[in-house]
């Protein structure tokens, strides 16, 4: 995993007002970017939702992400204290 890369992720992470679960899913890598999207609360459409940050400064919100994050595209995961669920989900790379 390139930690100089980034990931589209929710102002509620970006401003710390995030709460658990942690959503993630990956598609195609482009460059500079990860492929990664990470966000709290209910996914919207919204233009302004995903805001690009650093993989390095996102594993530090959990001890799981590093290992999450390394994961292929078509990935997907949903965390939270206690709890983890990782799949495969093919539609992420038809994009």
């Amino acid at each position: 995993m390139d930690l100089n890369q980034k990931a589209g992720v929710s102002a509620s992470i970006l401003l710390g007002t995030w709460e658990w679960p942690i959503h993630g899913l990956r598609h195609l890598p482009t460059t500079g970017t990860s492929g990664w999207y990470v966000w709290t609360g209910d996914l919207t459409d919204d233009d302004d939702f995903f805001h690009p940050w650093h993989l390095a400064h996102l594993i530090r919100l959990d001890a799981a992400l590093p290992r999450l994050l390394d994961r292929p595209p078509g990935s997907r995961f949903l965390i939270a204290p206690g709890y983890e669920d990782v799949w495969h989900d093919e539609s992420l790379l038809d994009l």
